[in-house]
């Protein structure tokens, strides 16, 4: 099946294609801003909430970035990534997406097989989150059922810090909220809706989306226990996202299979996902060369986030600090101790970043792939401060020689994805290579 890229070239499959269900590679962008001073850290108090805006964030600049953003989104599909991944955050220098739904209808309308990962939209700062089962559904009609609809309950920075609600009511309008979103897709309307936080007299969405009954719906999580359970009570997909690399992450992704296998459920691994943080250069040495000041610089600036912010009281249960302290988890971003003078090696043997050849890119994500045991991966690719040329050189070096090294990860277990869109269907040239031609 040929297709278009955006500037009109056609894609045109080349060699055998085969359906297969393959471990999925997604191209997730953090959007974050690429010019702040090195010393901010020495400056200001945080990265997010606080970082003034008309000291740092200058209109114009932000501009030329959102359009490199969705360059970068649109490189990834002609890539042949399997999904574009965009994601809402506030008042945040590393990443500003504000509205991932605005970007995702400029993704949306594209003629391309690539699923969406809208990752997501925090339910608890919509008000009425009817709004959220709304443009989620457009988003879906308009990609022609290529969406997938990320449901987190969000930070404490976004929203306590940024929008101003009581942390003991985050969870429980984030509850109610996917309680409204879930009727409005599947329930015959009009109908009322009576909750705590959102009244309504008639809940009758228009349109509803393609994908029946709804599209798959993701979590997103750093931690707590409840988001576990939430996945497995309804068959949700779960995804863990952090910035500390799968050593550190591996207490955290074994304690939802061990709530897999409480619930009695398979251990399917595209019921999981995971975003790493993953720069190639030709050579071990290359990479060093191209990206250590930009990773030391992510780490002096885009982690600067104190724990008042990142830990406010309030928002995590008890049963979920308990677990924390027990296994001796700290969620707060880790700090290296003066980042701008942190090692390639101490950072690529942390596994924090992946970084390096093809070849030890490849190597190490497989063994962490299988180690996490996740279908879904999320490549964080363009990192704070790289430019538009680098970012680029990254992201083709990882798709034409890193991506194929690793599609086939699960093949030997014969799993069906059931969390991916079912109109997404890049996956189907697993087994031929993709040419662009003019």
């Amino acid at each position: 099946m040929e297709r278009k890229t955006y500037a009109g070239d056609v894609i045109r499959p080349v060699g055998i294609l085969k359906e297969d269900v393959l471990m999925k590679s997604i191209f997730f962008h953090m959007q974050g801003y690429r010019d702040m001073p090195r010393d901010f850290a020495q400056r200001y108090e945080s990265v997010w909430i606080t970082p003034p805006s008309d000291e740092l964030c200058d209109p114009e600049t932000a501009g030329k970035y959102f359009r490199w953003n969705m360059e970068e989104l649109e490189l990834a599909d002609e890539l042949g990534f399997d999904g574009l991944g965009i994601n809402e955050h506030h008042q945040n220098a590393y990443g500003f997406p504000v509205s991932p739904n605005l970007m995702a209808a400029i993704l949306a309308r594209r003629e391309s097989n690539a699923a969406i990962i809208n990752l997501g939209n925090t339910l608890p700062l919509y008000n009425p989150p009817i709004r959220v089962a709304e443009e989620f559904a457009l988003l879906d009609c308009l990609s022609g059922g290529r969406l997938v609809a990320g449901i987190p309950v969000g930070t404490p920075m976004d929203t306590v810090g940024c929008y101003g609600l009581p942390p003991t009511q985050v969870r429980a309008r984030y509850y109610e909220a996917h309680d409204l979103i879930k009727q409005a897709w599947t329930r015959p309307g009009p109908f009322p809706f009576n909750g705590r936080f959102t009244k309504l007299r008639y809940v009758n969405p228009w349109p509803k989306p393609i994908q029946k009954p709804h599209p798959p719906i993701w979590l997103a999580g750093g931690g707590s226990m409840e988001t576990w359970k939430f996945a497995t009570d309804n068959n949700y997909a779960y995804n863990f996202l952090s910035f500390g690399g799968p050593l550190a992450a591996k207490a955290m992704m074994q304690g939802y299979w061990d709530q897999v296998e409480r619930a009695g459920l398979d251990d399917n691994p595209y019921r999981a996902g995971f975003a790493q943080m993953v720069v190639v250069g030709e050579t071990d040495a290359e990479a060093e060369r191209l990206y250590l000041d930009h990773l030391r610089n992510f780490f002096a600036i885009s982690m600067h986030t104190p724990p008042h912010f990142a830990g406010i009281p309030g928002v995590m249960t008890t049963d979920s600090i308990r677990n924390l302290v027990k296994k001796n988890v700290n969620l707060t971003y880790k700090q290296y101790e003066n980042p701008y003078e942190t090692s390639w090696k101490d950072i690529v043997e942390s596994r924090r970043v992946i970084g390096g050849s093809p070849e030890t890119v490849a190597d190490v994500l497989e063994e962490s792939i299988r180690d996490l045991r996740v279908g879904h991966l999320m490549f964080i690719l363009q990192i704070q401060s790289m430019d538009r040329e680098l970012t680029e050189y990254n992201m083709r070096l990882f798709a034409e020689r890193v991506m194929p090294r690793i599609r086939r990860i699960w093949d030997d277990e014969g799993h069906v994805d059931h969390w991916w869109p079912a109109r997404a269907t890049t996956q189907r040239k697993s087994a031929g290579t993709l040419e662009v031609v003019a």
